[in-house]
């Protein structure tokens, strides 16, 4: 896409673009029902401090420490901050009555103390940063679409609450947050921060997958989905960054050398594992569908099924090409190891020959009900990933 074209699409995405296409149904608060007798977690105050923000888009730098990044190397996305809306005070409608999801729409599953959430891409794409509460837990649920990468991250920070916008600067072409707290900017990619007062913190983080939303309804018919009643008008459903995802593309705004093992665009599914960075190719768990890592630390298993479509190809988010979706897992259950096979259903480990869906619960077999441990992984481009990750492994169906 050409950087004309790209800035257009980023700067439509701040800004009001026609009517919802249906009406949400009725929403709930965001503060689910399991966890409505607790108090409300509160974000902190804001503090009069030294703005990184403010820093970066030429203020001074007084009182703040040496920033992780030279800010020459921010560039404006277009919008002002918060120009991209973040979701402050989501709602949520149940599964069950949803209407607004095609079967094949990419959603963002997250689950925190039992209670499982779906974030749409189709309102991702407009809002890329929701501040929600989760079983008791303030996370900030996060999505860049110019590196097709999301990641949820706690916001209790340093002894604070801290709430998260959108900064208006792009970092090697992804999104840069800010807290409101104490304005620092943070790298949504890494979760570090990297200019203002809490440089060199580290969010954590918390597993998330984009799968699709036949198989998240199925599996949490009374789980709680982000509603459209964002208090923002926009048009849910389209997508402002059509073909972007091409293969031939070229990331908006950045200015790195690609490593060459891979083309820009290409789709990896990148994990850090003990401290090591990996990816594997896309295509290369296309054809196999199941593949384990052993390389360091714990075993991971990933397996990848057809059926979600990609939310960057075409104008309408349901209209694009099935890139399928990945689950990454640790494949260890009551202290043995399962290895797996795909099935006709789902993927089947060969100890028990029970049947697992794509978010690694057992639907049949002795080990109905069972769940593997989800980890934490990103499904991105390859320039991003090997950008972040310089020293990353990049491995094809488990050779390297």
């Amino acid at each position: 896409m050409a950087a004309t074209a790209a800035a257009a699409v980023v700067l439509a995405a701040c800004g009001s673009a026609g009517q919802h296409p249906q009406a949400a149904p009725p929403s709930i608060s965001g503060t689910s029902p399991a966890s409505a007798h607790e108090p409300p977690v509160q974000a902190s105050p804001v503090e009069d401090v030294p703005s990184g923000l403010a820093w970066a888009m030429g203020g001074t730098p007084e009182g703040l420490p040496t920033p992780e990044v030279p800010l020459t190397d921010f560039r404006s996305g277009g919008p002002p901050p918060d120009g991209i809306p973040p979701i402050d005070e989501p709602s949520f409608v149940m599964a069950s009555t949803v209407g607004f999801i095609a079967d094949s729409e990419p959603v963002l599953a997250l689950e925190i103390g039992g209670e499982a959430r779906a974030y749409p891409v189709q309102i991702l794409l407009w809002h890329e940063i929701v501040n929600d509460i989760v079983a008791g837990v303030p996370v900030a649920v996060t999505y860049c679409p110019l590196c097709n990468s999301a990641v949820a991250y706690d916001r209790r920070v340093s002894g604070r609450v801290v709430d998260f916008g959108t900064s208006g600067l792009l970092w090697n072409s992804a999104l840069v947050m800010y807290d409101r707290q104490t304005e620092t900017l943070w790298s949504h990619f890494t979760g570090r921060a990297i200019a203002g007062l809490l440089t060199g913190v580290e969010l954590d983080t918390y597993p998330v997958a984009t799968v699709p939303w036949s198989v998240w309804r199925a599996a949490h018919p009374e789980g709680l989905v982000l509603s459209r009643d964002t208090g923002f008008d926009r048009a849910y459903g389209s997508n402002p960054y059509p073909g972007y995802d091409d293969i031939a593309s070229q990331p908006f705004l950045f200015e790195g050398e690609v490593d060459g093992r891979l083309t820009a665009m290409s789709r990896v599914v990148g994990i850090i594992s003990a401290g090591d960075a990996t990816a594997v190719p896309l295509t290369d768990l296309i054809e196999h569908r199941v593949i384990t890592l052993d390389r360091a630390g714990p075993p991971v298993i990933i397996w990848w099924t057809a059926g979600v479509a990609s939310p960057l190809d075409t104008p309408r988010v349901t209209d694009g090409a099935d890139i399928g979706s990945t689950g990454v897992f640790s494949p260890v259950v009551d202290d043995h190891r399962l290895t797996f096979h795909p099935g006709i259903d789902g993927f089947v480990d060969d100890q028990t020959g029970s049947t697992w869906n794509q978010l690694g619960q057992a639907t049949a077999g002795p080990m109905d009900g069972r769940q593997l441990q989800p980890l934490v992984h990103v499904d991105t481009f390859w320039f991003a990933w090997s950008t972040f990750q310089p020293a990353t492994t990049l491995t094809h169906g488990g050779e390297e």
